[in-house]
């Protein structure tokens, strides 16, 4: 018999669930030579089309925006998948900033009751209960968008370009990057 020790199966990554799936793959980009006003522009762009407040949009949204500004396609709807939720806990949110840009009184909405109607209910149904949320919610994103890609792409730029000069130093990016 041998006293050596038995192999331990593999364990997990090296990194958590956020470094495999966030950082390892922005990284991946900058040592690919993406720039990074263009990777800051893709999260930017990504996160105000995802968090788009009608469920079932905002795929098609990132990729016509993606496909006319340029975009990293696997990027943004891989950023889409992971602000799903997010997108969700921003419905409700959205649609009372909107009765108030609107001045409307609050409606009796909720997230559970719109999913329950739409699995449930016709089409003229759907909208006969909540069309005006739809209105609410869809003025509220347009005000607030302008003011998330700004106050995501601004302070991203100067992240992703210090990121790329470390990787550049460390001689995994090419220098023209």
């Amino acid at each position: 018999m041998s006293a050596a020790s038995p192999e331990l199966p593999p364990g997990p990554p090296a990194g958590g669930f956020w470094r495999r799936r966030l950082l390892q793959p922005l990284q991946r980009q900058l040592v690919q030579g993406v720039a990074p006003r263009k990777l800051a522009a893709t999260l930017a762009v990504g996160t105000v089309c995802s968090l788009f407040p009608f469920l079932g949009f905002t795929s098609l949204l990132n990729l016509g925006v993606g496909v006319a500004l340029r975009l990293n396609q696997p990027l943004l709807q891989g950023w889409n998948q992971l602000l799903g939720p997010l997108q969700l806990l921003l419905i409700l949110p959205y649609v009372r900033a909107g009765e108030r840009l609107w001045g409307a009184p609050a409606g009796a909405f909720s997230v559970d009751a719109m999913l329950e109607a739409f699995a449930g209910a016709s089409w003229g149904e759907f909208f006969a209960r909540f069309g005006w949320a739809g209105v609410h919610a869809f003025t509220a994103w347009l005000v607030t968008a302008p003011l998330l890609m700004a106050v995501l792409y601004l302070p991203l730029v100067p992240v992703f370009t210090r990121t790329a000069g470390r990787l550049r130093r460390a001689s995994v990016l090419p220098v023209g990057a």
